[in-house]
């Protein structure tokens, strides 16, 4: 088993090659709006996921889906030409959740910023529902 640190450094090494393959190595016209966003590498340096997004709709996912699996074995030996190590890490490309995610938690912000207005314009005219002082005080007592 490896250390983090040398998984760290290989998935940072991967990420450059698999993007830099994807540029210039494969004429997949499928794979032009698409963006290496990370990689990871299990503990024994055996298995590298590489996360991607896609810019597009979904048939430009499932095109360049269908691309990088064509283009596995290509991107797998840059990548063991350029790593250098005995054994080269099998590769799984996974579509990055990660700007759909974040579309979702900007929209909230949005709804939540929107709703503190409103309540802020609710607020300015609003009086005390028993009065400016609801309590009772000794003299209210003496009087009764």
């Amino acid at each position: 088993m490896a250390d983090k640190a040398r998984a760290l450094k290989l998935a940072g090494t991967i990420k450059k090659i698999v993007a830099r393959g994807l540029q210039t190595e494969i004429k997949d016209p499928r794979l032009a709006f698409v963006t290496v966003t990370d990689v990871r590498v299990t503990g024994d340096l055996q298995q590298a996921s590489v996360f991607y997004t896609v810019m597009g709709g979904d048939t430009e996912r499932e095109d360049a889906a269908k691309a990088l699996q064509k283009a596995k074995g290509r991107l797998r030996s840059l990548v063991g030409a350029g790593l250098g190590i005995r054994l080269t890490p099998t590769l799984e490309f996974h579509l990055d959740a990660v700007p759909e995610t974040a579309a979702s938690l900007d929209r909230a912000l949005h709804e939540a910023h929107v709703r503190d207005e409103e309540l802020k314009r609710l607020r300015e005219n609003a009086d005390y529902a028993g009065g400016a002082d609801p309590y009772k005080r000794p003299a209210d007592e003496d009087q009764d």
